[in-house]
């Protein structure tokens, strides 16, 4: 039987597409990792009253991997390091009773943070309902503040499904999240109503970008909620920290919740120049911690050596040491995950 060579060769070049495609389609059902070639830890370290410490150096410093130490290649403390900085604020309906003085200090904030050079980028997200991307991540803090001014809140709070937006859904900046690195301040009281995301999956995305968290809670007057459980989760497990305003604003007065008023059992009555005066206080205090925080950390940058038993982990807690310092204390990432999701 004759044999027609060029038809021939048109089976073989299918089969061999054929064969192409199964590898390529076996390769696809294997889980994509892209593994984390240096991870950053910034470290925020306070003495028992809570004051800055300033002055340590890399030799004072040991980070564990695993509970394997590990080489520090890259260790900054400048207070002048190029920053990317998400603000998420809250436009629920809880927001209301204190909307103007919240409005007014987050406008500080990103003025603080943001002075206007191109080394210090940040973002704005609100989330009612759901989140917004209200300004794409740039060096403007002036165009935050203009579009924060016009702002009301109203609605529900999808919080986590913000945190995810900030993680993945805005313009980046070459050299992240090393130089600058990531962080996300929340202005809200850590109630969600309406994500479709859940606080274990935001917790995850965050640490897979290496992202740290800070909240500015709008709770108020002492009072614990369940929801202020989700803001410490999520800033405990990335490195950062909650600065709870309202929770102090009585503590230097006598009195409180054992003076009954009409108005509400408050110590200083509501209106008054006195109860304003505490308030505005209470809140820009705490917003100078946060600032100040975020721009006093040390930063501390290493290659992974984790040993065998280390080296398939999905998650690599992370534990650092000061030298001779026992009554300090140390924020910092609880650990990060070596390896993409699968895809």
């Amino acid at each position: 039987m004759p044999v027609n060579f060029r038809t021939g060769r048109a089976w073989c070049a299918v089969a061999l597409i054929s064969v192409a495609a199964f590898v390529i389609v076996a390769r696809a059902q294997e889980p994509i990792r892209v593994e984390v070639r240096d991870v950053i830890v910034p470290v925020t370290v306070t003495d028992d009253k809570g004051r800055f410490v300033s002055n340590l150096e890399k030799n004072d410093f040991h980070v564990f991997d695993e509970g394997r130490e590990q080489k520090v290649t890259v260790f900054n403390h400048q207070q002048s390091q190029p920053i990317v900085i998400g603000f998420l604020l809250d436009q629920s309906n809880g927001m209301k009773i204190h909307w103007a003085k919240y409005q007014e200090a987050t406008s500080e904030l990103m003025l603080n943070l943001l002075p206007l050079e191109k080394k210090y980028s940040g973002y704005l997200i609100t989330y009612g309902n759901e989140p917004e991307l209200v300004v794409d991540t740039s060096s403007d803090s002036e165009k935050m503040v203009e579009k924060l001014r016009k702002m009301k809140p109203g609605g529900g709070s999808a919080l986590f499904d913000a945190i995810y937006m900030a993680c993945t859904s805005r313009k980046t900046i070459k050299g992240e999240p090393y130089e600058p690195r990531r962080v996300v301040v929340v202005i809200g009281d850590g109630h969600d109503t309406s994500s479709k995301k859940t606080l274990k999956e935001v917790i995850e995305v965050a640490q897979r970008n290496l992202v740290t968290i800070y909240a500015l809670s709008t709770a108020a007057f002492g009072f614990h909620t369940d929801a202020e459980d989700n803001l410490v989760q999520m800033t405990e497990q990335t490195g950062g920290k909650v600065e709870t305003p309202l929770n102090n604003v009585y503590k230097d007065i006598s009195g409180y919740l054992s003076k009954p008023s009409d108005a509400g059992n408050y110590a200083i009555d509501v209106g008054t120049g006195g109860y304003t005066a505490e308030l505005s206080s209470a809140i820009f205090r705490s917003i100078a911690n946060l600032s100040g925080e975020i721009t006093t950390q040390y930063v501390m940058r290493y290659t992974p050596d984790v040993g065998e038993k280390g080296v398939d982990r999905q998650f690599r807690r992370i534990r650092v040491t000061v030298n001779n310092l026992p009554n300090v204390t140390l924020r910092y990432r609880s650990g990060y995950y070596p390896f993409g999701p699968p895809q």
